[in-house]
């Protein structure tokens, strides 16, 4: 979409009771059938003898921030006792989706039903009846256990938590705002450890959106235009044109987006529709709903429009069912909302009740993230479990990257000083991590060749698909520096080092993310930063076969990458989001001037989208998409032809089902002595930035030189992955990759 007004400057953005219980070994009753799964729990439960659940206690929780003891009485509702299944039914379950998305085995695509993946694959009935009745017996609440069994859902106070437990719950004073947590590792009985995987949380500090609120920008050469990207801008980009002229829209399928906010107004939604065109694919539909688990007590409140600490959280709801909308028009998109409680993410609660549904939506998308350290260790296995079983089901997990570079440990930072880290609601082996980029015409001087200097009637005005780079918002991307007129990125004399910088809010953690998994298990020695006993996952066996794929034995993120671009190089997207008290604008006159926004907020539920016209093609549900997309990518980047070059606009193959995005950086601005190299001294102590720090050193991987963390580069790359997709080609070919 042309917009003719022009930039103006902006910044943008206790003790254990000698008490031994024994439980009855019977079936729960909410239970069908016995499981398979051996018995974990072989000892009687002793409350004398404990065991520490370590990494899970929030890196927040500090002397620094400790506000003193809440009250005994104060209510912790809904938290989740993540469970953990014998190793060798652990293997089991990894060999099964293996199975389920190899077309050689007898199992290709016979997906599993929540309540069949636990009587298979769950922890032992009587491990679940030990675990809630030691619950129960120390005055909490059991509200009910998840189909799979790996999950139970119990409620209490946080007297009730100091005595079962041993950690004090705290309130927390931490960047201005009033938190509650625990302040050490939560302890159980011994007997009990082996089944228990650990508490998802004991604390309110929630995840972040992925989303960058469009700011305005003035480069040194004054003013400039902005192209401003709507649907039919997308369809034509990622080539979605001529699946919608052939009936290749979503119709039939649903897309569900994870919230904690309802929509601030579903007119919205509607709005945005009618004005962009996609109102004439009248299947298309938009349902709320706060989905209810299968058995026990209700988890899920309707959260209405997020406020307190949560509030503009209705934004990242309207951007995304507006824009999931956008790539599959006739589908379905449910937005799976519920309140957040005191310990748990109201998304987490939506995806854990749709997931262990008796009819899960086939895809869903979650654009939300936090970096493996502050998840913690249960969380982490959380988000593991949940994430492996909807696989199994055939659903298709899409989760935004991130948009702080590889530091996602500094999310809303002004510099990175915790190091490389990645986001643990991204980096499981069964989700597919979308990262972001931004389009490059700005950068080679070549705008005119792809933006028409006027709209069409639905405010489309690309011409092809455009040349794309990593998205990068920082001073320490080299793309910007250069285009500056810099040499390097860091130190006084660097681009960070400038008033340019300073002035034009370019000291910032803002970046596609990706990196390596490094803490999805164990405990970090410093407060969020890689290190101590943690360990990443585990490198799956479809991530393989490309060129540039690392031998580091873990899992590398992202996956697929689509355009995040939030206004820096004169691009970002429009949405219609009304809710002017928190940042929105009136849904009036022409579009340019709607709200906009960037990040992998955006790429997320477009891929799902995008997932939708596969589903419809290929006739069902597709699991993890991740096997397909290493398969296609391998047969393409094999012969090492550059004709899929991202910079070859609209020059490319017009076969690319990937697009090798090779221009850029997502290196950001950093801080002290944790994976930076040539900054000052920063000073103050805190998170990353928070409270005045700026920094102008670069992240990178090198101590004695910059190596940024990370740079493009043929094949896959930590950058943007595979790169991004020729959506029609991607459908065609889909099959091909099995």
């Amino acid at each position: 979409m042309y917009l003719t007004r022009k930039i103006t400057s902006q910044l943008f953005c206790t003790a254990g009771l000698a008490l031994v219980l024994v439980f009855p070994t019977a079936l729960l009753s909410q239970d069908s059938a016995g499981r398979h799964s051996r018995s974990l729990i072989t000892e009687k439960v002793d409350e004398s003898r404990l065991r520490t659940l370590a990494g899970n206690t929030h890196p927040q929780a500090n002397a620094q921030n400790d506000r003193g003891p809440v009250p005994d009485n104060l209510a912790m509702e809904h938290m989740i006792l993540q469970l953990q299944r014998p190793a060798e039914q652990e293997q089991a379950a990894r060999q099964l989706i293996d199975q389920l998305h190899d077309p050689k085995s007898a199992s290709f695509h016979h997906w599993l039903t929540a309540a069949q993946f636990g009587e298979a694959y769950g922890p032992s009935q009587q491990d679940i009846a030990t675990v809630t009745g030691w619950l129960q017996s120390r005055g909490f609440t059991v509200n009910g256990v998840s189909a799979s069994g790996m999950a139970i859902d119990f409620s209490g106070t946080s007297g009730q938590v100091g005595q079962a437990f041993h950690t004090a719950i705290h309130y927390l004073q931490a960047n201005g705002q009033q938190h509650i947590a625990n302040m050490t590792d939560p302890q159980i009985p011994a007997a009990l450890a082996p089944a228990v995987a650990g508490v998802v949380s004991m604390h309110d500090f929630a995840p972040h959106a992925m989303h960058k609120r469009h700011a305005n920008y003035t480069y040194t050469s004054g003013g400039f235009t902005n192209q401003a990207v709507a649907p039919a801008d997308l369809a034509t980009i990622y080539n979605l044109t001529p699946l919608f002229a052939a009936g290749t829209t979503g119709k039939g399928q649903t897309i569900a987006v994870i919230e904690d906010s309802d929509l601030y107004s579903a007119a919205d939604w509607t709005t945005f529709r009618t004005t962009f065109g996609l109102s004439q694919y009248s299947s298309g539909s938009l349902t709320t709903v706060h989905p209810a688990p299968a058995s026990g007590t209700s988890n899920c409140t309707d959260p209405g429009v997020a406020r307190g600490s949560s509030a503009g959280d209705d934004a990242e709801a309207t951007l995304d069912a507006e824009w999931a909308s956008a790539a599959a028009p006739d589908a379905t998109i449910l937005v799976a909302a519920c309140a957040s409680t005191r310990t748990t993410f109201g998304g987490f609660i939506a995806m854990q009740n749709l997931v262990n549904s008796a009819q899960p939506p086939a895809i869903i998308s979650i654009s939300y993230g936090q970096c493996e350290v502050d998840n913690g260790a249960s969380a982490n296995a959380a988000f593991q479990s949940l994430y492996q079983q909807a696989v199994a089901e055939g659903v298709s997990i899409f989760v935004s990257a991130g948009d702080e570079g590889a530091a996602s440990c500094d999310a809303g930072a002004t510099a990175a000083t915790h190091g490389i880290g990645v986001s643990g609601w991204a980096s499981t082996p069964y989700n597919v991590a979308v990262g972001g980029t931004d389009f490059g015409d700005l950068y080679l001087g070549s705008t005119g060749t792809y933006w028409n200097s006027t709209n069409t009637s639905t405010y489309g005005s690309a011409l092809s698909y455009i040349p794309e780079i990593a998205w990068n918002d920082s001073c320490a991307g080299s793309l910007l520096a250069s285009y500056f007129g810099f040499q390097t990125t860091y130190g006084a004399a660097g681009f960070c080092g400038s008033s340019t910088a300073s002035k034009d809010g370019l000291l910032t953690v803002g970046a596609g993310s990706g990196g390596p998994s490094g803490c999805a298990t164990g405990t970090a020695s410093s407060a969020s930063v890689v290190g101590g006993s943690c360990q990443g996952y585990a490198k799956p066996a479809w991530q393989s076969g490309v060129a540039g794929i690392p031998n580091d034995g873990v899992r590398d993120i992202p996956d697929v990458s689509l355009f995040a671009g939030d206004g820096v190089w004169g691009h970002y997207y429009v949405t219609c989001w009304s809710d002017v008290r928190n940042g929105g604008a009136p849904c009036t006159g022409d579009p340019s001037g709607w709200a906009g926004a960037g990040g992998t907020s955006f790429s997320s539920p477009i891929m799902a989208g995008i997932q939708a016209l596969v589903n419809q093609a290929v006739g069902g549900p597709q699991g993890n998409p991740n096997y397909v997309y290493y398969q296609l990518a391998g047969q393409q980047y094999a012969s090492g032809s550059t004709a899929c070059n991202s910079s070859n606009g609209n020059a490319a193959d017009s076969g690319c089902l990937f697009y090798n995005v090779t221009l850029g950086d997502i290196a950001v601005n950093c801080g002290g002595a944790q994976d930076c190299y040539g900054a000052a001294s920063v000073a103050g102590s805190g998170r990353g930035g928070r409270g005045g720090q700026s920094g102008n050193g670069a992240l990178s991987t090198a101590a004695q030189s910059f190596s940024p963390a990370y740079g493009t580069a043929a094949g896959w790359n930590f950058a943007t992955g595979l790169g991004t997709i020729n959506a029609f080609n991607l459908v065609a070919n889909w099959n091909k990759g099995h």
